[in-house]
């Protein structure tokens, strides 16, 4: 039977886009400011905490002239996180990203005020003590609680709501990394869980606000820059390129069991909660003692590695001291991303492959932009996202080839030997099971005339009363609908094979 198509159409959308996508500029600008006021006090609070000084000047702990007092400092800043989970909200605990997925999918993308004010507080300290951990999960966080706010404020609806709180989450990454693109995508492949117009439209105008707004208080080009090179398309490089993502697949599965395995630990420990992260500061405290240019959020790191030419102590300092500081601290519970050590990591083993096979600097900025690319599409498994971001963040397309390979590589391995991503893992584990494969829902494209006929003589009556305008939808299940109703609407009353 021909269908209506004056009634169907493509896409469930109507003109309320519109208002989500006013109302999603409106969040763009503000997720944004909120993005700029984090990364300053994250700044502020690593002067204070490793120079004594009030100033937003941005500087690493690496340089602070403590000497043998620096190891107390991630400690302190663990105790403090740890009273702002237990008496202000425990919300501020982890990545941010887990905590998003966990409020659209289980509170109807309903975020408490208080996670929008205590969350980036909660990470300015962290990672301004010295936490190895990148700005871009609080600021996710921060930014869909404020999308979240504004949409309760202007009572919508549960599906409305949820828009608007990826709307502000992907205006934070924009804002955090000047990558928009790519985080429509992660708004796309993590979050909203559908691809619609009535979503995609208002995400991607929060995004590009936030980039624009970007511009203006922070500067344009590029986050990363790359040296000069040619075209990576030949044979051999996409050989290799394939090889190193299988490599650093397997790498993202082992740093998320890592991870997890110091949780499990922490979950043993015969103390509250609340002093997890001052324990997590231990370990931070000791591996900086050794390797200082592993605390806090390391973007000079992700430059020199980009730059190609990385010295081999910084490189093995990122593989092994950043990889042991960033799940040891992570697993206690503390607040932090984990975007910015993921790159670190997969960049450091792309570099070193490329140091072992004595390659020229721009070819190791190559490998180290590769196993970026392939860090995050394996542990977050977001492929698409994790190709356009490295070229978001570096301007450098000659790289796509091998990029695109390296991380549908990555992506390959950890979805073959891991049965969810470090993001979803912590879902699992509060009981709670998602799946990302999307799909079409079957009865949107079936009209009732398809897969019912009139029913016959003997099945109009139900329990003793006859019915009328009823219809089954096959010989081998007998089902009975509404009767008495207009053709138009119809529901289902009962069911027996």
């Amino acid at each position: 039977m021909k269908s209506n198509s004056s009634v169907l159409r493509d896409f469930t959308v109507d003109r309320r886009v519109w208002l989500l996508s006013a109302i999603a500029i409106v969040i763009g600008i503000g997720a944004a400011l909120l993005a700029v006021i984090l990364l300053k006090a994250i700044a502020l609070a690593t002067n204070i905490f490793y120079y004594h000084r009030l100033s937003f000047l941005s500087v690493g702990p690496a340089g602070s002239p403590l000497g043998y007092w620096m190891p107390l400092v991630p400690i302190v800043g663990g105790l403090i996180v740890g009273l702002m989970a237990r008496f202000g909200s425990d919300k501020i605990r982890g990545h941010g990203i887990p905590e998003a997925i966990e409020a659209i999918l289980l509170n109807g993308a309903k975020v408490q005020p208080s996670i929008a004010v205590l969350k980036p507080i909660s990470a300015a300290i962290s990672i301004g003590s010295g936490g190895p951990f990148g700005a871009e999960g609080p600021i996710i966080m921060t930014g869909g609680a404020f999308g979240s706010l504004i949409a309760q404020w202007v009572h919508l609806t549960d599906a409305e709501r949820t828009t608007l709180l990826v709307a502000g989450a992907a205006a934070g990454m924009s804002a955090t990394f000047s990558a928009p693109l790519s985080a429509i995508l992660l708004g796309v492949e993590l979050l909203l869980f559908e691809w619609r117009p009535r979503s995609l439209i208002p995400v991607a105008f929060a995004s590009i606000t936030a980039e624009v707004l970007r511009v203006l208080l922070l500067g344009s080009g590029p986050l990363f820059a790359m040296p000069a090179m040619p075209f990576q398309q030949s044979a051999w490089v996409c050989v290799l390129a394939l090889l190193l993502g299988l490599a650093v697949g397997v790498a993202a599965a082992a740093l998320s069991r890592l991870m997890y395995g110091f949780e499990d630990l922490f979950e043993r420990l015969p103390v509250h909660w609340m002093w997890w992260p001052a324990i997590g500061g231990i370990g931070i405290g000791l591996g900086g003692w050794f390797f200082p240019r592993g605390l806090g959020v390391g973007y000079d790191n992700i430059a020199e590695l980009l730059r190609g030419n990385a010295p081999l102590t910084l490189l093995l300092g990122l593989i092994v001291g950043k990889s042991l500081m960033w799940a040891f601290s992570l697993g206690s519970g503390t607040s932090g991303g984990v975007l910015a050590p993921l790159l670190m990591i997969g960049g450091a083993m792309g570099e070193l492959a490329a140091h072992a096979a004595h390659a020229s600097a721009p070819e190791q900025a190559l490998w180290a932009a590769v196993a970026m690319g392939a860090m995050l599409a394996g542990s977050l498994g977001v492929p698409l996202t994790a190709i356009l971001f490295t070229l978001e963040i570096t301007r450098c397309l000659p790289v796509l080839l091998p990029v695109m390979l390296g991380c549908l590589a990555a992506y390959a391995m950890t979805s073959l030997i891991m049965p969810r991503s470090i993001l979803t893992e912590k879902l699992s584990r509060r009981g709670y099971h998602l799946t990302r494969e999307y799909g079409i829902d079957p009865l949107e494209i079936v009209s009732i005339a398809e897969i019912m006929r009139e029913a016959g003589p003997a099945e109009r009556t139900v329990a003793g009363t006859p019915l009328r305008d009823v219809y089954v939808y096959s010989d081998e299940i007998s089902c009975w609908a509404v009767a008495n109703l207009p053709s138009e609407r119809a529901s289902a009353g009962g069911c027996s094979r």
